[in-house]
């Protein structure tokens, strides 16, 4: 997300459908009236075409985050230094950019393409993948993974989740497969709030060396500025800037020209030519083409710049020749990038881009009177100061308000829905949230990704997180997480942003890392209610205060709003990725407790961390009862620190954990599930010392909670462990069989269990 500037703050003015003002040619490009007004301020006369279209772009709300800078602001008062050592970039770049040690950088982002995968979802997602990736390679960083955290309509919904989702998971393990990068992880949830309007948010991890990082500024007069890649076409046309910055009607948009259209063998040209160029030493600045294309690539060069810039704009290369000035300049056309070069290597550059089959071209020039200026055939049809329009855009106060609704939801918790009588109904609650769409296996979506590709890939675990290794004679590597409840969030948006902060810092954690930063990427329903408002204002105020006490910074991420249809906006969806680093990979804890062979013992089964009665917002009550009301559970975070300390240190350091789970959505219950089933090995637990309710034990979903095992003789040393970082313990049995069983209670086969589990989405997309 850019670093927030300083710029008037306008009151917001809510314009009816008839206002006359929508047929004026500034409100068909999505501009309101004193936002054209204030441009003509700026100028000191009418703009030109190609500047209302420069700012019309620039200025959506995709583009210029103007409902949400007030709020985002907050994350500029966290520090900026992760646990091991100070950031190398953040908020205002590309991407975020952390020091991992022995020379390395990471680099991770994570960013929506929500409204064009829902108008084409192939290549509204292959797109969202090729963006990401760029937004990485920008930052001088070679793209080594990618992420993907998807939400669609209930599973069941044929006219809408089933046309989406298969394209949406075509396009982005097409996409990332051809360009080469493992997918690593990720989530897909399914929800009513989301039909008509998923959620499409895809993450991509870059390495680099230190001396490697590039930045995005256009600096030295007289530099040359050149355009590289992929010919600029008529697709995607105000696509993401004004197409992300709308809301769908109930009949869905009619927008699919807005909608980008990618090629990924084009995109791994471009990764490997400019990766040569950084080698070569001949980039002094550069910057990918996403939403906005060359009024962004232009306009935020030159005001990152110390200068200018000088722009021909027929020098452009088109792939339609038609395009007119205004069209060329909103274009989003995919896989180009724009550096600034000087003028002694721009033989050199351009010789290495031939090299690698990719067009290149000198389009202008950096110049030293602070302007950005485009000429059409000799004409100047823009003459602008570009912190105009890249930073000085309005910045709405928006109105919010608590909704009247939520005292009501808050006090419809789940204390009165019925629960399971008997032993009986217990095992069958289990076997039926195992299969529920969000608990279900992932299979169907995870085998159209390529996982391993380039060998490097450590760990590849859909809702959990994805792991990989940096070095090869070291060892040195890092964990990504993405998460969040959006059911948590409704009830309690301040809380919902922290528990999912809390569980992908404990997701990352569970497999032995040290958490370090946060990308996010804050889906809500339309800033101009003052409802949605509200919950994006508590989101973010959750957001910093959790970054504040777990000691992690937010190093950058992306804001999609106006996702509802009509008047119903989807749930509240603060989604968080985490990054974390790990010393040594071959020492990663595995989510899946061994196999026992033959008459080898079993493993001790344990449980870290308190359970409370918190069902309010389960996936229980939200499987069994299709109920959503209650408060979301309290989250410790101090308990969440001192928890992934102990999961650290009894991996990497002392490798006593044979395997840890966390324990988030289905609870207890759904970690003993994937426990068991990761290595088909059974286990026997005994409730009695998680909570007197054996229901309450299975499904409440308390935070900061992880299933961990370890063998025999390491029991002793995992409860001086758990002691000496103040973590309860609580032992509940020993692995081995093929058969989960609770003491006193039931028994399932794990043939049985892995059939429920594996069923759902196969049969649904059958």
């Amino acid at each position: 997300m850019p670093a927030p500037h300083a710029a008037p703050v306008l009151d917001t003015v809510s314009h009816a459908a008839d206002d006359p003002g929508r047929e004026l040619p500034w409100a068909e490009l999505g501009l309101k009236s004193e936002e054209y007004q204030k441009i003509r301020e700026i100028l000191g006369r009418r703009p030109t075409g190609a500047e209302l279209a420069m700012y019309s772009v620039m200025w959506s709300e995709h583009c210029s985050y103007k409902s949400s800078k007030v709020h985002l602001k907050q994350f500029g008062e966290i520090p900026q230094e992760t646990p091991v050592g100070p950031m190398l970039a953040g908020i205002g770049e590309n991407a975020g950019v952390l020091d991992i040690g022995q020379g390395y950088a990471v680099t991770f982002k994570i960013e929506s393409h929500n409204h064009p995968s829902y108008v084409e979802p192939y290549q509204g997602a292959a797109t969202g993948v090729g963006g990401i990736v760029r937004d990485i390679l920008a930052m001088g960083a070679r793209p080594i993974a990618v992420m993907d955290s998807l939400r669609f309509g209930p599973l069941d919904a044929d006219g809408d989740t089933r046309r989406v989702l298969p394209g949406v998971v075509a396009g982005v393990g097409g996409y990332g497969n051809c360009l080469g990068l493992p997918n690593i992880g990720g989530e897909v949830v399914f929800d009513e709030s989301y039909l008509g309007n998923p959620l499409v948010n895809a993450l991509c991890v870059g390495v680099m060396r230190h001396e490697d990082l590039h930045l995005a500024k256009a600096s030295g007069a007289g530099n040359k500025v050149i355009m590289y890649g992929a010919r600029t076409g008529g697709d995607g046309i105000g696509g993401a800037s004004i197409l992300a910055s709308v809301t769908f009607d109930e009949d869905g948009p009619a927008k699919r020209p807005s909608v980008q259209v990618g090629d990924p063998f084009m995109e791994k040209l471009l990764i490997e030519c400019t990766l040569e160029l950084f080698a070569a030493g001949i980039v002094a600045g550069i910057q990918d083409f996403g939403a906005a294309g060359i009024s962004c690539a232009t306009s935020e060069l030159a005001a990152a710049g110390d200068g200018g810039m000088h722009v021909e704009l027929d020098k452009v290369l088109l792939r339609d020749p038609t395009l007119s000035p205004e069209e060329i300049l909103m274009s989003e056309s995919q896989e180009r990038m724009m550096a600034v070069v000087e003028p002694g290597d721009v033989d050199t550059f351009l010789a290495i881009c031939e090299k690698w089959d990719v067009e290149a071209t000198v389009i202008g020039e950096v110049t030293g009177d602070g302007r950005l200026v485009v000429d059409w055939h000799g004409e100047t049809i823009v003459d602008v100061d570009p912190r105009t329009v890249a930073h000085d855009g309005p910045v709405y106060q928006r109105p919010l308000a608590r909704p009247d609704w939520q005292d009501a939801l808050q006090a419809d918790g789940s204390g009165a829905l019925a629960r399971p009588a008997s032993e009986e109904e217990l095992r069958e609650t289990v076997l039926r949230l195992a299969a529920s769409p969000n608990l279900c296996d992932r299979s169907w979506v995870t085998d159209q990704y390529d996982r391993y590709v380039r060998g490097n890939t450590v760990l590849a675990q859909p809702s959990d997180s994805g792991m990989i290794r940096i070095d090869e004679s070291t060892n040195l590597g890092v964990s990504v997480a993405t998460d969040c409840n959006g059911r948590f969030a409704k009830l309690d948006p301040y809380a919902g942003a922290q528990l999912a902060l809390a569980e992908a810092y404990r997701n990352v954690a569970a497999g032995g890392a040290v958490p370090l930063a946060v990308s996010d990427c804050l889906n809500f329903g339309s800033p101009e209610d003052p409802a949605v408002m509200w919950q994006f204002a508590e989101a973010c105020r959750g957001l910093k205060d959790a970054c504040l006490a777990l000691g992690i910074p937010v190093t950058g991420g992306n804001v999609s709003l106006y996702n509802q249809t009509a008047e119903t906006p989807i749930l509240p969806t603060p989604v968080v990725a985490v990054l974390g680093v790990v010393d040594d990979v071959t020492k990663r804890t595995p989510s899946a407790w061994p196999s026992v062979e033959g008459d080898q013992p079993g493993h001790r089964v344990f449980l870290l961390g308190e359970t409370r009665e918190d069902l309010d917002g389960s996936e229980w009550a939200h499987v069994v009862h299709g109920h959503l009301g209650g408060l979301p559970p309290a989250v410790d975070l101090d308990a969440e620190k001192r928890l992934a300390a102990l999961l650290h240190e009894g991996g990497q350091e002392l490798g006593l954990l044979a395997s840890a789970h966390d324990l988030s959505d289905g609870g207890l219950a759904q970690a003993l599930v994937e426990s068991a089933l990761g290595n088909l090995c059974g286990v026997r637990v005994d409730l009695a010392g998680v909570h007197a309710d054996p229901f309450v034990a299975l499904f409440a979903e308390t935070p900061g909670r992880v299933l961990v095992s370890v063998a025999a003789a390491d029991v002793d040393a995992l409860t001086d462990l758990a002691a000496r970082h103040d973590v309860p313990l609580t032992g509940l049995g020993v692995t081995g069989g093929d058969v989960l069983v609770v003491d006193g209670g039931f028994e399932i086969n794990l043939l049985e269990l892995r059939s429920a589990w594996m069923a759902t989405l196969p049969v649904a997309m059958a």
